[in-house]
């Protein structure tokens, strides 16, 4: 009972810190992070797609690969530099300076930084690149059972997942028939028939 009641403490007190000093805990901004660095800009990259916008494509494009290059180089400083208090912060606004057309982050980055890095390893990348995808190619082909059994079972994962979905949102006693009455759901006794 014990351990019950500090447990129930210790979730409210981190509850109350989240709703009463959000900023303190960086998951409001860390979340904040995610939206606008990957939310936003994957549909703003289906709407300059869908309307074959060549001047919105580019700009996406110039983001993609400007936000690329930045997850790379954070998959090895993050750790280290997510102790600085106002690192997400930011983050934050970089993430921002790279969207916005004002200030044109993401062609800055592009054209003073990454280009003429990507042109001056551009023989030794394109080797890596071709290594890389003989090797995923023959991974493939060698382990076709395997990846056919985790994608048979991921596809039924989905299905099951769906399923759940579909009834939390409607569950099964109240399903509607044509927009109709409720109907009930049958528990195939005979009683059910005599009411």
């Amino acid at each position: 009972m014990a351990a019950a009641l500090l447990g129930s403490t210790i979730t409210g007190e981190v509850g109350l810190r989240l709703l009463l000093y959000p900023l303190g805990s960086n998951i409001v901004i860390r979340a904040a992070c995610c939206s606008v660095g990957t939310a936003f800009p994957i549909y703003s990259t289906f709407k300059a797609i869908e309307n074959k916008d060549p001047n919105e494509q580019e700009r996406w494009l110039l983001y993609w690969a400007a936000y690329g290059s930045f997850s790379l180089v954070e998959v090895f400083s993050d750790k280290i530099l997510s102790w600085f208090p106002v690192y997400y912060y930011v983050k934050f606004a970089f993430l921002i300076w790279l969207q916005f057309p004002s200030g044109d982050g993401s062609r800055h980055l592009y054209m003073r930084h990454l280009r003429p890095f990507l042109l001056r390893h551009q023989a030794r990348l394109n080797r890596i690149a071709i290594v890389v995808s003989s090797e995923m190619v023959r991974f493939m082909t060698a382990h076709q059972e395997e990846i056919q059994f985790v994608k048979g079972l991921l596809g039924r994962f989905a299905m099951a997942a769906n399923q759940m979905m579909k009834d939390v949102i409607q569950p099964r006693g109240h399903a509607t028939v044509g927009g109709g009455e409720p109907r009930r759901h049958i528990q195939g006794s005979e009683s059910d028939h005599n009411d």
